[in-house]
């Protein structure tokens, strides 16, 4: 069977089984290989077992047997996992698709090093709307840049263990490089007791965390008199999973460089 070969990191998880079936259901992608921690029950089951299928794929917890033959590799895991990936993928020269978050400034660099021995898609957020919506979001901070103060609320499943989300941070810096801001200094991310009046230049923060919801992120830009509100909310995994398969594909002309869903969509 022809077609680009993608590897899956975290393939027993929601994300990872996600991707799996919407790689199966692609006539132009092949399922190479599926990677778990060396623990997972589901060590040695067919990848495809969820789905009552067989896929011909073994999961594995041996990083070099999982990444075998692959073209790219979709990694939604978590940060140390994925850095240790990206090294034996450099080593291996297989291509990555990062859609991990709750990386830090130190960790990004290394990612970017990476980056100039192989092709990375890396983005808080793989799902094609929410890649709109940051668009959006800095034409609207452009045009309400006076008399309008702005709080990005985001809720998520009770399992998600980064806040805010990685989706909030870069709406919040969407908005923030519109305005000639840094997030850094200008981000709240919370308020409790006699907090004294807002400062007009802040940009707030709320996090909620709670039962299956998959992603809610709302921006609002709160002036006198109305309110406008950009928001974007995920019903299932599946855009993450689609938009993650659209930047393998991407990848497939690259060998080097760091990219973004931007690049990926051609919104630059």
């Amino acid at each position: 069977m022809s077609g680009l070969r993608i590897a899956v990191a975290g393939a027993s998880g929601r994300m990872g089984r996600m991707l799996i079936e919407a790689i199966a259901a692609a006539d132009d992608l092949v399922l190479s290989g599926a990677l778990d921690m060396p623990h997972s029950p589901s060590i040695g089951q067919d990848a495809g077992a969820f789905l009552a299928r067989e896929l011909g794929v073994a999961i594995t917890g041996d990083l070099r047997a999982g990444l075998k033959g692959a073209d790219v590799l979709i990694d939604f895991t978590r940060p140390e996992g994925t850095l240790a990936h990206l090294a034996v993928c450099r080593e291996l020269g297989v291509k990555a698709v990062i859609g991990t978050t709750g990386f830090t400034d130190e960790q990004k660099a290394r990612i970017a090093e990476h980056a100039h021995h192989i092709a990375i898609v890396m983005a808080p957020n793989m799902s094609l709307g929410v890649n709109v919506v940051l668009k959006l979001l800095a034409m609207a901070a452009r045009a309400l840049d006076q008399g309008y103060d702005i709080e990005i609320v985001e809720a998520h499943h009770r399992h998600k263990v980064d806040a805010p989300s990685g989706t909030a941070l870069a709406m919040g810096e969407a908005v923030a490089g519109a305005l000639g801001r840094d997030l850094k200094k200008v981000a709240i991310y919370g308020r409790e007791g006699v907090t004294g009046e807002r400062d007009p230049s802040t940009i707030g923060f709320a996090t909620v965390r709670g039962g299956d919801i998959v992603g809610d992120h709302t921006v609002m830009f709160c002036g006198t008199g109305e309110r406008i509100e950009i928001a974007h909310k995920s019903s299932s995994r599946v855009s993450y999973a689609q938009g993650s398969l659209r930047a393998a594909r991407f990848l497939a002309a690259h060998s080097t460089g760091l990219f973004g869903m931007n690049d990926v969509l051609g919104l630059e």
